[in-house]
């Protein structure tokens, strides 16, 4: 019995192709995703009427900006009260350095800048490699 339990045992690891649990991805990975997080606090001045500007101005970024490949978004309800006044997040996400570095100069994301300096106090903007 016990022969034939090793014999089973060794047969099914036989059939297993090998695989690896670990996948490294780097900055030169195909399927590597480049993600550009950007975070606001708006000024007390500004208005619901200024904000929803803002918002629609960054939804519709992608539709002039290619290099963009994915955009979401939403307002802070963390319970936790840590967000240091930072109420929206937008998260952006480029294939590769070249499309952000096409992005941060675009003519369209000049002028959503534009139009979002007035009504921000703060942004915060971290980039990194989707692991």
């Amino acid at each position: 019995m016990l022969i034939l339990l090793v014999l089973l045992v060794g047969i099914s690891c036989i059939d297993e192709p090998e695989t690896s649990t670990t996948e490294v991805i780097t900055e030169n990975t195909p399927a590597a995703l480049l993600r550009h997080v950007v975070l606001f606090k708006f000024k007390e001045t500004a208005t619901a009427k200024d904000i929803q500007k803002v918002e629609a101005a960054f939804v519709a970024l992608p539709s002039k900006i290619k290099e963009i490949k994915d955009l979401e978004w939403g307002i802070n309800n963390s319970p936790e009260e840590l967000n240091k006044e930072f109420t929206h997040c937008f998260f952006v996400t480029f294939d590769s350095e070249e499309g952000r570095a096409v992005y941060l100069p675009h003519p369209a994301h000049v002028e959503f800048v534009e139009l979002l300096t007035p009504h921000v106090e703060d942004v915060l903007v971290v980039d990194y490699w989707a692991k």
